[in-house]
């Protein structure tokens, strides 16, 4: 399981992560697990990825083969980023159509969120994308991230790393599927939004 967040504060966008695999009851930590980051680098943007550990190899593998750069700059770029990523999950990853009636749409079966220099956004398994003002988190731990960034959020010695890994600390502490040690990055935010096209 894993918590993620990201925060936007002061010119800054930051995110942050755990790095505990499960597997059902088992636990494997970062002392166990080499591969165990889930924020990586597509471009000058960083995401973080929630669900099964093949969905980072997947994400890692696909945007590395892209002839045209991913845009994450937008959150209408990246809905067509995500719609083009799930036709092809279908296709070439294996992915299983949902056979649940009471979805409208078919789901992607994991959460991402995005920190960049346009900003902090998610998108969630039915390829919803949202941009944050502030801050948000997703996964095992989110109630208890949510928590901790809400009641910190404006104390001023704390900048937007420290505020995203204060989250994922938060959620370690009380969320039995969420352990460090804990990733961070940060990236300073643009002055200007570029316009969708």
């Amino acid at each position: 399981m894993t918590t993620l967040a990201v925060v936007r504060k002061n010119g800054q966008c930051a995110i942050a992560a755990d790095t505990l695999t499960k597997w059902g009851s088992s636990k494997e930590s970062a002392a166990y697990v080499t591969n165990h980051e889930k924020i990586f680098q597509v471009g000058d943007s960083y995401l973080a990825i929630t669900g099964s550990t093949t969905f980072k190899l997947i994400l890692t593998e696909y945007f590395s083969q892209l002839e045209t750069a991913p845009r994450f700059d937008s959150v209408t770029s990246i809905f067509r980023t995500w719609q083009e990523l799930h036709a092809v999950m279908k296709e070439r990853y294996f992915l299983i159509a949902t056979e649940d009636k009471e979805d409208d749409l078919e789901t992607s079966r994991f959460y991402i969120l995005i920190a960049n220099p346009h900003g902090i956004f998610g998108v969630a398994p039915h390829r919803a994308v949202q941009e944050f003002s502030k801050f948000y988190a997703y996964g095992a731990g989110a109630d208890y991230a949510m928590g901790a960034l809400y009641a910190a959020y404006d104390q001023p010695k704390l900048n937007a790393e420290a505020l995203a890994r204060l989250a994922i600390e938060a959620a370690a502490e009380f969320d039995d599927s969420t352990l460090g040690p804990i990733s961070s990055k940060t990236i300073r935010e643009t002055k200007t939004k570029p316009h969708a096209k």
